[in-house]
């Protein structure tokens, strides 16, 4: 270890150059497994939220079940009857509106019976009441453009006017910031033709979907879920599933994953094509110590010691650097790095680079000390 300390010191250069690509890739990866991290939440935040366990879609529906499936009444009463499941309709629409004070924000219609398990509440303010049925809870996101406690905001081509009560943690789907109303605002929101007056009797009783929360233990019983699914026209799947059904949730996590992995597999060719170098030009001392009686397994302790300070220390470096990023960026853009994530990610990165310096120990192992003798005639 003194020795490979000792070598570090000498080539410091080659070494900090290395060291530099480790940090440059590592906070790489870091940053774009915050953008992967925070473009997933700004699209279904909202759902994770939603303290439910399952949703239950309309049959037929297979992709973007929440714009194009409906839950029609009979069903949702149907699902409310059922033993050992709560269950309450959930609408779901993108709208946009304006605040009596000219503000305009674009804004996701969550439709939820007040009272209800979906119903989030309000952190200011007041939460949903069914005998106000105009009240609206903004988000987080719609109160720092502009929103506020008092306003009024109007639905743009539907005129529909909607007073906000209280305001409610950050929430958002399909990069949209979500508002919170009753499911018959909601109603009306979904089916009011633009230019036209529906009365709400009027209006379709047919809901986005059914969020279900089922007690433990529930879940590994597909066959009872699959049978109440056939008796009401529905196709149910577990919370998380029903990402999927978010607008471009799909899509972008692969498109984030793709960069991740082809990330993850340069690192080890960088590193392992640094001491394959390395282990080349070193390769007449590393003859020099083995002719001198240093065993095999003290020369690979020596590179890999090497390898784990140059790895260790530039995936250091480039986690604060990411992590600085996303200070940096702070919520103007979809970016979030957990701590976990962040431990996750870079153990992963430091983990393939040393497998990357991995390469070149089998000829660390195979040198030979009559290099020496050959070198000197």
């Amino acid at each position: 270890m003194f020795l490979a300390l000792l070598e570090l010191k000498a080539a410091r250069g080659r070494f900090l150059l290395m060291g530099s690509v480790v940090v440059l890739v590592a906070a790489l990866v870091g940053i774009v497994a915050g953008f992967t991290t925070g473009l997933g939440d700004d699209t279904v935040s909202a759902l994770r939220r939603l303290p439910a366990t399952h949703i239950a879609f309309a049959a037929g529906s297979d992709s973007d079940q929440f714009a194009r499936g409906l839950i029609d009444d009979r069903t949702a009463s149907g699902w409310s009857r059922e033993e050992r499941t709560e269950a309450t309709p959930l609408g779901i629409s993108l709208t946009r509106g304006t605040t009596n004070r000219g503000t305009e924000v674009d804004l996701a219609a969550f439709g939820v019976e007040p009272g209800a398990f979906t119903d989030p509440g309000a952190d200011a303010g007041t939460p949903l009441d069914a005998a106000r049925p105009s009240g609206v809870v903004v988000s987080r996101q719609l109160v720092t453009e502009g929103v506020r406690i008092g306003d009024t905001l109007t639905i743009d081509r539907l005129g529909i006017t909607l007073d906000v009560v209280g305001t409610t943690g950050r929430s958002s789907y399909g990069h949209v910031p979500v508002a919170y109303v009753t499911t018959d605002t909601w109603r009306g929101i979904r089916f009011t033709a633009p230019g036209t007056t529906t009365l709400p009797a009027d209006l379709p009783a047919q809901y986005s979907a059914m969020a279900l929360r089922l007690p433990d233990g529930t879940d590994a019983d597909a066959s009872a879920l699959a049978e109440a699914d056939r008796r009401h026209g529905t196709a149910t799947v577990p919370l998380e599933k029903a990402f999927e059904a978010a607008p471009g949730y799909d899509g972008e996590r692969l498109t984030m994953t793709s960069i991740q992995t082809f990330l993850f597999l340069i690192a080890p060719l960088v590193v392992g094509a640094f001491f394959a170098v390395w282990t080349v030009q070193r390769t007449p001392e590393l003859a020099l110590l083995r002719a001198l009686g240093a065993s095999r397994r003290r020369l690979l302790g020596h590179t890999l010691a090497q390898a784990a300070v140059v790895v260790a220390a530039g995936t250091a470096v480039g986690a604060a650097l990411a992590s600085a990023v996303g200070l940096l960026v702070g919520e103007q853009v979809p970016f979030s790095l957990p701590a976990t994530t962040l431990t996750t990610t870079m153990a992963s990165v430091a983990l393939v680079g040393l497998a990357g310096s991995a390469l070149t120990l089998r000829r660390v192992t195979t040198v030979d000390p009559m290099t020496m003798l050959g070198a000197a005639r």
